[in-house]
C-alpha cells in the first residue's frame, strides 16, 4: 500500500516515514503544497496524509483542489489546529478523517487501517483467495492453515497482490506502490521477490496462485491465466 505524507515539519516527516514503512507501506514525503498536489495529481495512493497549515498552497485548498478533479483518495488531514470549525471545514471539503497534532502513532496507524477497509468491497480485516489468507490488522499470513512467515517487504507486496486478486499488475502499478520513489529502476528486485513469495506460498501447494503474465506483468489468481 502507498502513502502520501504531506506536511512542512522535517521531525514529523521523517518518524511518519520511518513508522509507516516499518508497518509495511510504501511512503512518499511531500514538505510544501505544491509538491504534495504535484505527488497527488500524477501517483496514485490508498491514503494521503495531508496538513493544514502548508507553505505555497494549504492543506483545505490542496483537498478541494483533488475533489474537484475526481481523486477521491481517503484523505486524513492533520494539524495542530483543534479549533472546532477547522475540522468542520476539513471535513465538508471532503477529508475522510482528522487527526489533532501531537498524537499517538499507534493511533494514526490504526485510522489508516480503517480508511484502507473502507475502501474494499468487504469491510473484513481478512483477505482471502483460495486457501490463502491475509490479516491486514495482525499481518498474519496463513495457507491451508499454515502460518508463512513474511518480510516487511514480502508482506507489502502480498498484500497489494491479494487486494488487486484477478488483476494483471504492471511492474510500474508494484513499484508505485511497494517501492515508492526509492525504487532503483535498473535493478530486477520485483523478479527476486517474486520469487521470494513464491517460495513460501507456492512452492508447498498443488495450486499455484501467483501467475507471471509475460509481457504484462504478475497477477494474483487461483486458475492459470
Amino acid at each position: 500500500m502507498r502513502i502520501l505524507v504531506v506536511d512542512d515539519e522535517p521531525y514529523l516527516t521523517d518518524l511518519l516515514n520511518k513508522a509507516l514503512k516499518e508497518e509495511g507501506y510504501s511512503v512518499d514525503i511531500a514538505q510544501n503544497g505544491i509538491d504534495g498536489m504535484e505527488c497527488a495529481k500524477m501517483n496514485v495512493y490508498d491514503v494521503i496524509i495531508l496538513d493544514i497549515m502548508l507553505p505555497e498552497i494549504d492543506g483545505i485548498q490542496i483537498l478541494k483542489n483533488l475533489r474537484n478533479m475526481n481523486i477521491n483518495t481517503p484523505i486524513l488531514m492533520l494539524t495542530a489546529k483543534d479549533a472546532l470549525d477547522d475540522k468542520v471545514k476539513g471535513l465538508d471539503t471532503g477529508a475522510d478523517d482528522y487527526m489533532t497534532k501531537p498524537f499517538e502513532l499507534s493511533e494514526l496507524t490504526a485510522r489508516i487501517r480503517a480508511l484502507l477497509r473502507r475502501e474494499q468491497p468487504s469491510k473484513s480485516p481478512i483477505l482471502k483467495i483460495a486457501d490463502l489468507e491475509v490479516n491486514t490488522l495482525t499481518h498474519d499470513v496463513r495457507r491451508g492453515g499454515k502460518i508463512i512467515t513474511l518480510t516487511s517487504k514480502e508482506y507489502s507486496l502480498l498484500e497489494y497482490m491479494m487486494r488487486n486478486s484477478g488483476r494483471v499488475l504492471t511492474r510500474s502499478q508494484i513499484v508505485d506502490h511497494v517501492w515508492g520513489y526509492e525504487f532503483d529502476g535498473l535493478s530486477n528486485i520485483i523478479d527476486v521477490y517474486i520469487r521470494y513469495l513464491r517460495k513460501k506460498i507456492d512452492d508447498n501447494f498443488d495450486i499455484k496462485l501467483i501467475q507471471t503474465i509475460r509481457g504484462s506483468g504478475y497477477c494474483l489468481k487461483e486458475t492459470q491465466l
